[in-house]
Formats: structure tokens, C-alpha cells, sequence
């Protein structure tokens, strides 16, 4: 259910998809522009502003907006930077495990917005604490291909398949994306099984599976093991059907 915002901000811009998505289900009024990337909720009509790596920063600016919603990783500091030198308030947040998802989500929201906090929020909350780890399996999480890049170190997708049971099999690299040969991946004994997510790179049956012949192949929604929002409610169900499916 929505609230009505009691707060002064009345008009936020959203440069990360996971943000949108929260603000919408949230506070749907709040919202006054957002990436071409922020595909959720589906037909949400507010002023585009471009990409999360390259946006708009005079239309951002000709909105006028209370604040800006943004995120450490997704988003440039160069392009924050100009956006505060503009006069605008940024609020970025920095998410790489499920107690910061939730921390930062409540701050954006009832701080950042004036907001009350959501009952989605909670839900996913519960969600989280009722799912248990029923694998325990070493997985190799590619994000990329030409080149193959993996999770490496202090990712939020490694922390939910970790809670799962899934362990990371790059969980320690120096790296948070590592660049990793195709041999390597595909090393006797390194990984139990290959999690081929559809965002960033969109891995599909016909693109992926085939480059990793001895391992299982769990292709899982990008959404629900990278976005931080409203799908954290569904994701540990969807998830784990996703894990078992490839596993069967």
C-alpha cells in the first residue's frame, strides 16, 4: 500500500532501478524522473533522464527535485559531485549484503523521504529470515561474457546466494568483478554448479550453458538476485525454484 508523504521532499529523482522500483511501491507521487533503465513497476510514466553510468544532469536539474536517490556502485561520483554543485541533494546508498539492503532502504525512505516505513519492507524482512539455506553447493556466478566476468568479493547477489547455501566460489577474490578465463571457470573440482543470471548480461538457454558442459546451469532472475527493493519479498522462493530446477 502506498503512504502519503508527510515530509518536505515532494519530488525525487531516481538514478538506480532498485530505487525506483522501492519509491513506486512506496510512494508513487514522490517520484519525478528516473533512469531508461528503471524497467519497474512496468508503464511507469515519469521524465526519463538516461542511463545510470551517463545521465542527464540538465534534466535532472530542470526538474528541480527535493532530492536525488542514487548508489555507490551503480552510479558515477563525478556526476553526484555535479549534481550537489548544483544545489541538489544526493542521498547515495551503498548495498552489499542484505542487512545493508534493508538498512539503506529504510534510511532513503523514512530519512531520506519522510516517509513511513513501508509494510513491503518488512515482508521482504521476513521473507529473508524465514528462507533457509537448503543447498550447500560451490558455485561460478558469471555477470559478463567476451570477456567472462564473475562475483567476486562483497557483492549483494553473493550475500543472497550465500544465505541460500550457495557459496561463491570467488568470494575472496581481491577483486568485486573479476575478469576469469573460460579454463579456469571450467576447472575439475572448482564449482558444483554455474548461476547464469539475465542482467547485467542477459544469459539465456541458448547463450551460456554451453560453455560450462560439465556443470549444472541455474539460470535465476537478474532482478531478484541484484535488485534491492520491493522484489527482495519473492526472491529467496523464486530463487531457490530456479537453483533446484537446475540441480533436478
Amino acid at each position: 500500500m502506498a503512504h502519503t508523504n508527510t515530509g518536505t521532499v515532494r519530488s525525487v529523482v531516481s538514478l538506480v532501478p532498485s530505487l525506483t522500483e522501492a519509491l513506486a511501491a512506496t510512494a508513487p507521487e514522490l517520484l519525478t524522473g528516473a533512469t531508461d533503465w528503471c524497467s519497474h513497476p512496468p508503464g511507469l510514466d515519469v521524465t526519463r533522464v538516461r542511463g545510470t553510468k551517463n545521465p542527464d544532469l540538465e534534466r535532472i536539474a530542470s526538474l528541480a527535485p527535493d532530492l536525488v536517490v542514487a548508489n555507490e556502485e551503480e552510479n558515477r561520483g563525478s556526476d553526484l559531485d555535479a549534481l550537489r554543485a548544483a544545489g541538489i541533494e544526493v542521498l547515495v546508498t551503498e548495498v552489499r549484503s542484505l542487512p545493508q539492503a534493508f538498512g539503506e532502504l529504510e534510511r532513503m525512505l523514512t530519512r531520506g523521504c519522510g516517509l513511513p516505513r513501508p509494510g513491503w519492507l518488512r515482508e521482504a524482512e521476513d521473507a529473508w529470515h524465514e528462507a533457509r539455506a537448503e543447498f550447500d553447493l560451490r558455485a561460478v556466478v558469471p555477470v559478463w561474457r567476451r570477456p567472462w566476468m564473475v562475483l567476486g568479493r562483497d557483492t549483494f547477489a553473493g550475500a543472497l546466494l550465500a544465505h541460500l547455501g550457495v557459496h561463491n566460489v570467488y568470494e575472496t577474490h581481491p577483486e568485486r568483478y573479476p575478469r576469469v578465463t573460460l579454463q579456469e571457470l571450467n576447472e575439475t573440482g572448482r564449482a558444483d554448479l554455474v548461476v547464469l543470471p539475465d542482467e547485467p548480461y542477459a544469459f539465456t538457454a541458448e547463450d551460456g550453458p554451453e560453455a560450462f558442459p560439465e556443470l549444472p546451469a541455474a539460470l535465476v532472475c537478474g532482478r531478484h538476485l541484484t535488485w534491492y527493493g520491493p522484489s527482495l519479498t519473492e526472491a529467496p522462493a523464486v530463487l531457490a525454484a530456479q537453483l533446484r530446477k537446475a540441480l533436478d
